[in-house]
């Protein structure tokens, strides 16, 4: 019996507290622009649905047991980020400006090596990533080694290199 999980399992949503469901939304559906798949407010549930493209949900977000809650604060444990693959630099580029251009505050964008990646929080101080991966023959060295990097590098750079 082997204790791998099989290369088919895949992250399939991330489930969040948040503290007003309108104002995260807005920033999940208006500025990264996902689809708003079903709102449990209208069934009297606080949760709601959102997904890319026709998958059920990605992201799931609820007000239980936070509404009107304060983010936890820096160095306690939970959740780093949540990281959101787009399929090249152009999609990651417009998603970028348009939250930017909502007025959302980006903390910084990192090339990684095999990929490049934008960081910012949500409204509830929850970590978003946004990235996408160079092609797999770029992930690797010569000898085969991981080309790992951490450099910052300029959003302007970033969301400047594509069309708009």
């Amino acid at each position: 019996m082997s204790s791998h999980a099989h290369p088919a399992v895949r992250v399939g949503h991330v489930h969040l507290r948040v503290a007003d469901l309108d104002r995260a939304i807005a920033f999940y559906r208006d500025a990264l622009g996902f689809r708003l798949v079903v709102d449990g407010r209208t069934a009297g549930v606080d949760v709601v649905f959102l997904a890319a493209g026709d998958y059920h949900h990605h992201i799931a977000l609820n007000t239980f047991e936070t509404a009107g809650a304060r983010p936890a604060p820096r160095g306690h444990t939970g959740l780093h980020h949540v990281a959101f693959l787009f399929p090249n630099a152009y999609e990651l580029a417009r998603t970028v400006r348009r939250v930017i251009g909502l007025g959302y505050q980006v903390g910084h964008a990192t090339d990684h090596g095999g990929s490049v990646a934008v960081y910012l929080d949500d409204p509830d101080g929850n970590g978003v990533e946004l990235y996408y991966d160079r092609p797999r023959a770029d992930w690797f060295d010569a000898d085969g080694r991981p080309v790992l990097r951490n450099e910052r590098i300029e959003i302007e750079d970033l969301i400047g290199r594509t069309p708009h």
